[in-house]
């Protein structure tokens, strides 16, 4: 059983990873939106000289108006997802919405297949035999332990996916560009030190450990309540609900930490220089200083539709895995 939840899990995973990718990708951009953007002086506005007008007896400035649209350019506009995804598609094509899934997939395949296989393993032993279902704290706990487990795995893997979607959004010079995930990884490595493979690992263990946690005892503790009530039969119905209420909350706990995690993950360090964040903490500090307490819930609407979608689809598609690979 233990190597079959692993395949299971890995196979609905993938499946789920790379039909939502481009809601991730939004999401990530939204969460992106309003960094480094912190309102500077407009030069057509800052080099007006303020004119001389002379009256009698005495010389006085007269300061021109500010113009409407010098002062409108002062403040960053912040758009919501329609309006990225717009955007994106008339900028950088149709295929930017599949940015970096390479790493996508390479990243289900260490992250969530782990966190998935080991959570089936965790639920086996914790089980109630006669009951054949374990008490939600011991979900939890199980899911907190596969989360973590599975976000040091694939952290590598989380770091260049998150690069890579986040690399349109730069200026052409400034872009990265790199060519697949294994790229990636590799001039990350070579450029930056292998350390770098695990920037914001911290994050990424914490926000995998919470999403997990949420998403997969969530899911099953509601499945079980539906099922024991008689509300639906073990079907696809009774997976929907289940998928949409674990998804919903695995949004809603995850989000803060996953805006924090991007920011750290995507930052640009150049060499001699201070990085932009000195860690999770500081950046959380900054975020929150420069834009606000609801700046850690940017990306929430993206979040919550990517999230809500793939765990339906990663576990409506899990069920059925396990129903063709059940005689194995």
């Amino acid at each position: 059983m233990g190597l079959k939840g692993f395949v299971e899990g890995g196979i609905a995973s993938v499946v789920a990873g790379c039909s939502t990718h481009p809601l991730d990708l939004i999401k990530v951009r939204m969460q992106l939106q309003g960094e480094n953007q912190a309102p500077k002086p407009n030069p057509a506005v800052h080099n007006l000289r303020p004119a001389l007008a002379f009256h009698p007896g005495s010389v006085r400035q007269v300061v021109p108006p500010m113009p409407q649209a010098a002062a409108a350019t002062m403040v960053p506009a912040r758009v919501g997802p329609i309006a990225v995804g717009v955007r994106l598609i008339q900028q950088e094509g149709v295929t930017a919405l599949f940015s970096g899934v390479s790493a996508t997939i390479l990243r289900q395949c260490l992250y969530s297949t782990t966190r998935m296989g080991l959570y089936e393993v965790l639920k086996q032993k914790w089980s109630d035999p006669n009951k054949g279902t374990m008490p939600l704290s011991r979900k939890i706990t199980a899911g907190l332990i596969s989360g973590a487990v599975g976000a040091v795995i694939g952290n590598p893997a989380d770091v260049a996916m998150v690069r890579m979607q986040a690399d349109g959004r730069l200026p052409p010079a400034q872009r990265r560009n790199y060519t697949s995930v294994v790229d990636a990884i590799s001039r990350m490595a070579k450029q930056e030190g292998v350390t770098s493979l695990w920037r914001g690992s911290s994050l990424t263990v914490n926000r995998a450990m919470l999403v997990t946690a949420s998403q997969l005892a969530t899911y099953d503790q509601v499945k079980e309540a539906i099922l024991k009530k008689g509300v639906m039969r073990d079907g696809l119905g009774t997976h929907v609900t289940a998928s949409f209420a674990a998804g919903f909350v695995a949004a809603v706990a995850s989000n803060p930490v996953d805006v924090i995690k991007t920011r750290v993950m995507n930052m640009k360090v150049e060499p001699g220089a201070q990085p932009p964040y000195s860690g999770a903490l500081d950046c959380a500090l900054k975020t929150v200083r420069a834009e606000g307490p609801m700046a850690l819930y940017k990306g929430f609407i993206p979040t919550i539709s990517r999230q809500g979608p793939f765990t339906v689809v990663l576990f409506v598609t899990l069920e059925q895995v396990r129903k063709l690979l059940k005689d194995f």
